[in-house]
């Protein structure tokens, strides 16, 4: 069987997306699209659908009941280059195969992230993660920037002193910070990658990982952009509820009060929220 060609995909074969100050996501290869989703699920039952109308009708029944593996069929490939501390949440997906650059073997390069100064923000009250929605004055938000850029700047002359001095890469580099850029190559199934951009696109998602997720969200949608459009229609978009939650549901449809916890109706009144807004 010859390998499937998407205009699209190959559009972007090698083209730096850029991501944040200093990095990118890079598509460097893909294996199948949106044919061999249908084509992997026919084994299943025959020869199957024809047209575009009917695979888009297929991969939709394949992601509305989550029968996955068809699209493990699909493969990626992507060079990125992020911050330690995104690729450290980003590792956290464990059904993949990467390969970073490692200290031991080479001179890290003198690059750091600093945030957009609109991202310097205060620790939220409600989230114990992450940042709150409220900016900061610029005055401390310049004073805050400049201190980490003197940290980093501090931090990377004490890595190359030891370099120069004959210490050991693995050792020069254990106090090199969060914030040092890295790169690997990152290889991954469609089924794996919408679960990845499921997770890391979404708004409670840390902005800096949040921002690769739509990267290569933008590459998986050019490989397979019918399973795309279902996966947004299926997952990305949609409103999952608990049994609890269907039960207050209900309820409300019925013109009652929802009978939950205080934390349980926030989550749920969120979700009911969700269904009126925009996707």
């Amino acid at each position: 069987m010859a390998r499937l060609v998407i205009p699209e995909a190959e559009a972007l074969i090698d083209k730096e997306i850029k991501v944040l100050d200093k990095g990118f996501v890079r598509l460097v290869d893909y294996l199948g699209g949106d044919a061999r989703i249908v084509q992997s699920a026919r084994v299943s039952y025959g020869e199957g659908t024809k047209t575009v109308r009917e695979d888009r009708g297929l991969i939709n029944y394949l992601m509305r009941n989550e029968h996955t593996s068809p699209f493990e069929q699909v493969t990626l490939t992507f060079h990125t280059k992020m911050p330690i501390f995104v690729a450290r949440q980003w590792v956290r997906h464990r059904t993949a195969r990467l390969n970073e650059i490692s200290g031991r073997y080479s001179i890290m390069a003198d690059e750091f992230y600093l945030p957009d100064p609109s991202e310097v923000r205060t620790q939220s009250s409600v989230n114990k993660q992450g940042r709150s929605e409220e900016s900061i004055d610029e005055a401390t938000s310049v004073k805050w920037l400049e201190t980490l850029a003197a940290d980093q700047r501090a931090v990377y002359a004490h890595y190359e002193e030891m370099i120069e001095g004959g210490l050991a890469r693995e050792l020069a580099r254990i106090n090199l910070p969060l914030s040092l850029y890295t790169e690997w190559y990152w290889q991954t199934d469609l089924h794996n990658l919408f679960h990845f951009i499921h997770l890391r696109a979404d708004a409670h998602a840390q902005y800096e990982i949040r921002v690769f997720a739509e990267a290569l969200a933008t590459c998986a949608r050019a490989v397979a952009p019918l399973a795309y459009e279902a996966f947004e229609e299926h997952k990305m978009h949609a409103v999952k509820f608990s049994r609890s939650e269907c039960g207050a549901l209900a309820k409300m449809l019925a013109g009652e009060t929802p009978e939950l916890d205080e934390r349980p109706m926030k989550i749920f009144m969120e979700k009911v929220q969700r269904l009126g807004g925009e996707a």
